[in-house]
């Protein structure tokens, strides 16, 4: 018995001396390296501030609750699996030797971390991820002596020998104010066979912008072998931290995650506003994956409802949900419904006057106008309408609920101008606000109307603003309403199920030229051809460089589409920034930014916009299938001018 023991103690000895006292190490998890590489997962939010929103002081050691008030915890888990999360983060940021000595809990360092992950093991189920919180030690004001970097070392090697001891799928050093805590952490967490999330928190923008230490960083932590994944978190609020995003996202190779805190305070109209609702979160975070961040999660402030949000908003955008049946019956010209009636299609160029014209090779043009707000704008509508048809434009682009807010239905304005007018509507048609049964009615209803050529596009989640309760649906994506419509144009719903004589209707689909992340840009613009799309409308292009190289992309499929291009007159300095940093799929180039900013007078800065416009266009010139020029305001002279 007493040399059985002798042995065992030389086992455990054994064990300690290569850094796994109670288990041997795990190996780094590729095939989460692999899925990040290909989709964008969704991390969870704040446990801080879900613990405090549970009536727990903070002067309560927050990671000993692993232990004292388990359920607590657990519950905070599944609230997060249960919004989406496909990474769950345990409840260890502090729980190392070094932070725990202040609560007189420096021996219960084992027990936490042990703890704190087997509940988020329980909460995550076989589907969901488990990554272990790793904070910092020292906060930004403290500089730590050498002895005490020396103690950190020890602090961060025993933490995460427990972590890997454990089998966590993902270990995330978050919130580090410095590269060195940063990076020695990584270090030790490779030692222990870890996949490694290193994530630097910014400092708030009370501080001078710093883009060129933004890009050091990433760079550096590009080039570390000690880490798999480059984050930001914390620090800023969603649209605070954008400008790092694309920063960041440009200077390293390796997937990006980006949580920030749910909002601060920003100046709107002369007040302070805390912008932080789901919807705002969800906005940014959709920014960020057009970006090419490939994780997106919350920190400070965040909640479950932060969370549910962005996580269906940005599945939206991978594809056609798979619940969702749509038969992909191979017929180009003909489809047999039954055994004997034959079922023609309408060929492209006869579905449309529009249609026509770009199946000719002719240049479209097309002015976008904002359905009004309610009947009484109809009129003045329908008179802005008139004055683009005596100019010879070709089409009038509905946008459907732009930024998420609320107009007159397009279908009824489309109606409205087919009744009064002879240019022809194009109404953009939103994922966003109808399911699936909704959708295929609206479609067959406006076609049985008389409406020939739609624009199918996903749309923005909705946000803060007069109805901060509205909630999204986003059944299909614009790829998945592409193939619902071509559906249809050969005779079948949803469901494959016969709809009699099939539809006509052109199908049009929305682009992103300046796409950070192109690959997917490209493989998703393939997708929507793949799906039935018949022509393409891009957002705004002030980049006329970054639009050339997309169209030579987009034309190497083997059956290309008409691109036709948006155009932005721009009015003013501030109209140029508020397009640059808020919406989605624009950058403006600085040295647009520039001429903007020296034209202070308002009539100058609309001649400054319309000229920068007439010169994007020309520099198109014969790469464009047709323009399409947005009236700003409403301004309708404004975009023939640009037409003109």
């Amino acid at each position: 018995m007493f040399f059985g023991v002798v042995l065992l103690l030389l086992v455990f000895a054994r064990r300690w001396a290569v850094g796994a006292l109670y288990f041997p190490p795990v190996k780094p998890n590729q095939k989460l390296l692999d899925r990040i590489r290909n989709d964008v997962l969704i991390f969870d939010g704040a446990m801080g501030t879900m613990i405090y929103q549970r009536g727990v002081f903070v002067n309560v050691c927050y990671d000993d609750l692993s232990l004292t008030q388990p359920q607590l915890i657990s519950g905070i888990h599944k609230e997060y699996v249960e919004a989406g999360a496909d990474v769950i983060e345990t409840n260890t940021f502090g729980a190392n030797r070094i932070k725990l000595a202040a609560y007189g809990l420096a021996d219960r360092v084992a027990d936490m971390n042990r703890a704190a992950v087997r509940l988020a093991r329980e909460a995550a189920g076989s589907t969901v991820y488990v990554a272990s919180s790793v904070g910092p030690c020292f906060s930004p004001e403290q500089k730590p002596t050498a002895q005490q970097l020396a103690d950190m070392e020890l602090a961060f090697d025993e933490q995460l020998a427990i972590l890997a001891g454990e089998g966590v799928d993902l270990v995330v050093l978050e919130t580090f104010p410095d590269l060195v805590q940063l990076q020695i952490a990584a270090r030790l967490a490779r030692k222990h066979h870890l996949t490694v999330l290193a994530s630097h928190m910014l400092e708030p923008l009370t501080a001078d912008l710093n883009e060129k230490g933004e890009r050091d960083f990433a760079r550096r932590l590009d080039a570390d072998p000690n880490v798999d994944i480059v984050g930001l978190n914390c620090g800023r609020g969603p649209a605070d931290l954008l400008g790092s995003v694309r920063t960041v996202v440009g200077a390293t190779t390796k997937p990006v995650v980006v949580m920030p805190n749910a909002g601060g305070p920003r100046e709107v109209g002369g007040r302070m506003l805390y912008l932080n609702s789901p919807e705002y979160f969800t906005e940014y975070c959709k920014r960020y994956v057009e970006l090419g961040v490939r994780g997106v999660g919350g920190c400070c402030g965040t909640t479950p409802a932060h969370i549910r949000m962005a996580a269906r908003a940005i599945r939206t955008m991978s594809g056609v949900k798979t619940f969702i049946s749509i038969s992909s019956t191979p017929a180009p010209e003909t489809v047999t419904q039954g055994p004997v009636v034959p079922v023609v299609m309408v060929p492209f160029a006869e579905k449309s006057p529009f249609a026509a014209k770009l199946a000719a090779g002719q240049k479209v043009t097309s002015v976008e106008l904002l359905p009004p707000q309610s009947g009484a704008g109809l009129k003045s509508f329908l008179d802005k309408c008139q004055l683009c048809e005596d100019a010879g434009i070709d089409a009038i682009n509905l946008p459907d609920g732009p930024r998420a807010s609320a107009r007159m239905s397009v279908m009824a304005t489309a109606f409205s101008m087919m009744q009064a007018v002879k240019i022809e509507p194009i109404p953009h048609y939103c994922c966003r606000d109808r399911n699936l049964i909704a959708m295929q009615s609206d479609l067959l209803g406006g076609y049985a109307l008389g409406l020939k050529t739609f624009l199918f596009i996903t749309g923005d989640p909705p946000k803060l603003g007069n109805y901060p309760d509205a909630t999204g649906v986003f059944d299909l994506d614009a790829i998945g309403l592409a193939q619902l419509a071509n559906n249809l144009n050969r005779g079948f719903d949803a469901g494959g199920q016969s709809i009699g004589k099939p539809t006509a209707m052109v199908i049009g689909v929305g682009a992103n030229p300046l796409s950070v992340e192109m690959e997917r840009e490209i493989a998703r613009f393939y997708a929507k051809i793949e799906a039935g799309a018949e022509y393409a409308i891009t957002q705004p292009v002030f980049d006329v460089d970054a639009l050339l190289r997309f169209l030579e992309r987009a034309n190497k499929h083997a059956t290309p589409i008409p691109v036709i291009v948006g155009i932005y007159p721009l009015l003013s300095f501030k109209n140029a920034e508020f397009m640059n940093n808020h919406v989605p799929g624009v950058s403006v180039p600085e040295s647009i930014l520039s001429r903007m900013s020296k034209r202070t007078d308002k009539e100058d800065a609309i001649k400054e916009g319309i000229e920068i416009a007439r010169e994007i266009r020309e520099q198109i010139g014969l790469a464009a299938a047709g323009f399409q020029v947005s009236a700003p305001l409403g301004r309708v002279n404004t975009a023939l001018a640009v037409l003109g």
